[in-house]
């Protein structure tokens, strides 16, 4: 019987001190990782899209100061290259990329407005390669296998729903396509969104960062991103 005393006494420490653990240290053991979102839902805000004077658009240093030119070279644009310009304001960048390209260009907006106002200067400027499309707060409304490069200026941190959009836009793009995405670092409703946020959201609607610049930063901008579309599984 005394040789039993000595094993109930350890059993019995053993059994305190596992009960008066470090509730710390046992949370930590038995907590779970964070769950990659499974929904296309955001937890920030975003701006209300511009629609103001369009002649903001077209400050005569705009082109230099973003050197647009190499953004253009950058996202290949070039040859007959298929171009969607999305946010297209007042067709600023969309009648530079029909000058460059004798591919199609579209020019997305979700302002009617600025809709007919693109369709007047293509008009105008005799740039029967530009075709305007309606858009969506979740879908740009471009045909499969459309297009071959874009360019979203200083405009996602505007789009509603960019997960969804950026998914939705994926389906139009051609194998290779480089998406390039020009804005300046914020909190998403002040009309900006930190580059860090915007690599995260497009890794999630399927995309990865390729390249990046910063040469963009004397017309206001704090960054230049550049992407591809993972391969699409159907």
């Amino acid at each position: 019987m005394k040789n039993l005393v000595l094993p109930l006494a350890v059993l019995a420490a053993l059994s305190f001190a596992a009960y008066h653990s470090d509730p710390v240290s046992s949370q930590r053991a038995t907590a779970k990782p964070t769950a990659t979102p499974t929904s296309d839902a955001i937890d920030r805000n975003t701006s209300t899209p511009y629609d103001g004077d369009l002649s903001i658009f077209e400050d005569a240093d705009r082109a230099k100061n973003l050197q647009i030119d190499r953004v253009m070279d950058i996202l290949k644009i070039s040859g007959d290259k298929t171009v969607a310009d999305i946010g297209a304001g007042s067709g600023w960048f969309t009648v530079r990329a029909a000058k460059r390209t004798t591919g199609k260009v579209f020019a997305v907006e979700i302002n009617q407005e600025y809709i007919d106002h693109i369709k007047n200067r293509a008009t105008a400027e005799k740039l029967a390669n530009i075709t305007t499309v309606l858009g969506k707060a979740d879908d740009p409304s471009l045909a499969k296998d459309s297009v071959g490069a874009v360019l979203i200026l200083k405009t996602y941190h505007e789009i509603e729903k960019p997960i969804t959009f950026m998914k939705n836009l994926r389906t139009a793009l051609r194998k290779g396509a480089l998406i390039g995405i020009i804005d300046r670092n914020g909190t998403g409703d002040d009309h900006g969104l930190d580059r860090d946020k915007v690599v995260s959201e497009l890794g999630r609607a399927g995309y990865v960062l390729k390249e990046e610049y910063d040469f963009v930063k004397p017309d206001g901008m704090d960054y230049f991103l550049v992407f591809v579309a993972e391969a699409r599984t159907k």
